[in-house]
């Protein structure tokens, strides 16, 4: 297998990997935290940064393959690892989601209503809203939204 190839798929299998357990720690401490109705692969890849993910492959790919110290190899890929899996503790979990999907007072309209609070997840359909007026969280669609 050519070389490129492979350091490429290393790097694809790798960051796939190290994804995983970043959204998972997300579903986890902060989707299921507010109840948000949402299958883990749809958060997968929504949320994807395709970017990020292909920039992260290349970089992971050389150094695992062409880069022939296995000191430095090793490493990167378990910083990386544990960086990662910090997101399964709760607070850093949720911290992380809230990075990721929380914005802060916000004003949604409808035709019905005005909501002030944050959006605790933006979804394909639905925002999930925390309404302070109601001091609950409540689901709008997107759909009855003013523009």
């Amino acid at each position: 297998m050519n070389k490129a190839i492979q350091a490429f798929l290393t790097g694809i299998f790798i960051t796939f990997i190290l994804d995983f357990f970043l959204f998972l720690g997300v579903l986890l401490n902060y989707i299921e935290l507010y109840n948000i109705e949402l299958f883990y692969n749809i958060l997968f890849a929504d949320n994807q940064n395709g970017y990020l993910f292909f920039g992260l492959t290349l970089i992971l790919g050389y150094i695992i393959v062409y880069l022939n110290n296995y000191k430095i190899s090793l490493f990167v890929v378990g910083s990386l690892s544990f960086l990662v899996s910090l997101t399964l503790f709760e607070s850093i979990g949720h911290s992380v989601g809230e990075a990721m999907f929380m914005k802060r007072d916000t004003v949604l309209e409808t035709s019905k209503r005005t909501y002030s609070g944050d959006i605790l997840y933006e979804g394909r359909e639905h925002i999930t809203f925390y309404e302070h007026n109601l001091n609950k969280i409540i689901k709008i669609n997107k759909k009855d939204l003013k523009k």
